[in-house]
């Protein structure tokens, strides 16, 4: 989320999202608040602090750096408390997964990240597991009624795959990892609770087998970054029942104007380059499309896909993000009488 007021942000979201609150991150507060430093202060016996302008490294001893970090997420576990005082239902709350903090995070007196250690890696996933272990628990004793959505944020998971990541003299690439071990280190932080698990990557290439394969209950991702062949993976594990975190609605631009080749629901309508004015019926049509592609039948729709944001809403204003928020909720309530008319 934007700013820098967590009990701004919680309210905001419990008052667009009444049926599926998340945890709010606010990246805006700088180091500590951001995707790797928040998870980083999670981590059990293995410390980590700023390694200036690049990012984290792993550390000798804890120091300032976690203490931020720790202190900026308890503020935000304690707007969360305070604004969902009562609230039974799903709770979402998300976390870097093990292949992105390895991948931005160095190795301990180097300029290496973690993953070009595989023996760090493990290290580092385990040390992880337990530190989401004692996160979903707090939460849980905070939100007692609350049913828990732990989602991993995968981003790098693409590039790591693929052998992308880039060695610190930028010249090489770290090596590709085994993708036996790609699956074991994730399903090792997903099986560390009894959570309800998601995968979230917002970039293309999400690799839905490894995922899935990992254990994961549902996949998140950009609507907008499909291929044909991803239509085919997500078909397969829709008929095995796993939930699609569907990212319909544009993080970039006010969600009522969209143009050529943008998200589902822009592309829908669009006429060349011309920019059009969109509703959330159009955003249920692109979801429902997509649905249809896959051969599901259409009363299974509502039972397992979730209308998200394409991406995270930190580089939104304010108003766009409420926008956003309350765009995927309205595209929610109508892709269930839209499917429905359909079947």
């Amino acid at each position: 989320m934007p700013g820098e007021n967590p009990m701004e942000a919680s309210r905001v979201i419990a008052g667009e999202l009444p049926d599926l609150p998340h945890l709010a991150e606010l990246p805006g507060r700088g180091p500590g608040a951001d995707i790797t430093g928040r998870t980083a202060g999670l981590l059990v016996d293995m410390p980590v602090e700023l390694a200036g302008p690049r990012g984290w490294r792993i550390a000798e001893r804890p120091g300032r750096d976690v203490r931020r970090a720790r202190s900026l997420l308890s503020s935000d576990l304690d707007a969360m408390e305070e604004t969902l005082t009562g609230y039974a239902g799903p709770l979402k709350i998300q976390l870097a997964g093990p292949w992105t903090l390895a991948a931005t995070i160095e190795q301990p007196h180097s300029l290496n990240s973690a993953l070009a250690d595989p023996g760090l890696v493990a290290d580092l996933t385990s040390s992880l597991a337990e530190g989401v272990a004692a996160h979903v628990a707090e939460v849980v004793k905070r939100v007692p009624q609350a049913v828990i959505l732990l989602q991993l944020d995968e981003p790098a998971l693409p590039v790591v795959i693929n052998g992308g990541v880039p060695t610190p003299s930028g010249l090489g690439r770290v090596r590709v990892v085994d993708v036996e071990i790609l699956r074991d280190r994730l399903r090792e932080v997903l099986d560390a609770t009894r959570a309800y698990t998601v995968v979230h990557c917002c970039a293309a290439g999400y690799p839905f087998g490894i995922i899935t394969e990992a254990g994961a209950n549902a996949v998140s991702f950009d609507l907008a970054l499909l291929t044909a062949a991803d239509h085919d993976a997500l078909a397969e594990i829709a008929e095995a029942g796993t939930g699609l975190l569907v990212g319909a609605v544009s993080t970039t631009r006010d969600p009522e104007l969209g143009s050529r080749g943008g998200d589902g629901a822009a592309t829908a309508r669009a006429r060349g380059n011309e920019r059009v004015r969109l509703t959330p019926t159009d955003t249920a049509k692109s979801v429902g499309e997509l649905w249809h592609r896959m051969s599901q039948p259409p009363d299974r729709c509502a039972e397992q896909v979730v209308v998200t944001p394409a991406c995270g809403l930190a580089g939104a204003s304010p108003d766009r993000a409420r926008t956003i928020l309350r765009w995927c909720r309205e595209t929610a309530e109508i892709l269930p009488e839209m499917m429905g008319e359909q079947g």
